[in-house]
This record gives structure tokens, C-alpha cells and sequence, in this order.
């Protein structure tokens, strides 16, 4: 009695939801998987002379700046080791379940709202089936006030 003046709703594959799963699957593994692949090959470029050469000048031409009077307010970085190699080495796992926690978190969010999408009525009903619901619903909230009406008359 609850559907009448509804669309049918829609019912979902198993082969979309398999689809859907695959697709959160290769978004929640692939960019970790890529960052350990990259993670070794990054650290020796990190690991080499110039790269450290590169920070050391970074941070005199800091320390070189901080007491000039200016718009901008300059700090020397206090880490001996450039950040992205610091990061890389000793946070990359940190990273990684962020990534796994928040990512998942949003993609399983994404594909609730998708399979509820796809499982929506198939279309409104017309507007001749939802007068007709309504004029039948009016007319049993009528017959019902009618006999609480003639209950009370009664004493009962």
C-alpha cells in the first residue's frame, strides 16, 4: 500500500557493483604502490652531494635574509636534511595510511551515493497516479475523522 503512485525502483548488477569495487580497489592501492615503486629511486637522487649541496644554499641564503627588514619575515629551516628526503625515509608509512583511511573512507562514501543513485525510482509517476494517491488518501483520512467524530458523539 506504501508504493502505490511510485516507480518501480531500479536494482543494481552485481557486474556495476563488481565494477565499482574494482574501481575503489585500484584508486586506494595504485597511488601507494606507485610511491614505495618510486620511494628507493627518489632517495638516491635525495642521498647524492648536489641534492644535499642544493639544501645547504637554500638554507644560508635563509639565514641570510632573516634579519633584513622587508615584507616577508625569512626562518631558517632547522632540519640539516632537505624535507622531501626526511619525508620519504622516516613518514612515507604515516602517509600512506592517511591515504588508505581517508581515501577509502571517501571512495566507499562515493559508491554509496552512486548505488543510490542507481537504485532510485525509475522515474516520477505521473501526475494523475500521485492526484489519484492523494484524493485516496484524503478520503481515508475523511472516513477516519467521520468515525472519531460519530466515536465521540457516542461517549465512546
Amino acid at each position: 500500500m506504501g508504493n502505490m503512485g511510485q516507480a518501480p525502483r531500479r536494482r543494481v548488477s552485481v557486474a556495476a557493483i563488481s565494477a565499482l569495487a574494482a574501481v575503489w580497489l585500484v584508486i586506494l592501492v595504485g597511488p601507494p604502490a606507485a610511491l614505495l615503486a618510486q620511494r628507493a629511486t627518489w632517495l638516491a637522487a635525495l642521498e647524492r652531494p648536489e641534492a644535499q649541496a642544493g639544501w645547504d644554499e637554500f638554507r644560508d641564503a635563509m639565514r641570510a635574509q632573516t634579519g633584513r627588514e622587508g615584507p616577508v619575515q625569512r626562518k631558517v629551516p632547522k632540519s640539516a636534511e632537505p624535507p622531501l628526503r626526511v619525508w620519504l625515509r622516516d613518514y612515507v608509512w604515516l602517509a600512506i595510511a592517511a591515504w588508505i583511511v581517508l581515501g577509502g573512507t571517501l571512495g566507499l562514501c562515493t559508491a554509496a551515493l552512486i548505488i543510490g543513485v542507481a537504485t532510485a525510482p525509475a522515474g516520477p509517476a505521473s501526475a494523475a497516479q500521485n492526484q489519484a494517491a492523494r484524493d485516496r488518501d484524503h478520503e481515508k483520512q475523511n472516513h477516519r475523522d467521520a468515525e472519531d467524530a460519530e466515536q465521540r458523539g457516542h461517549g465512546g
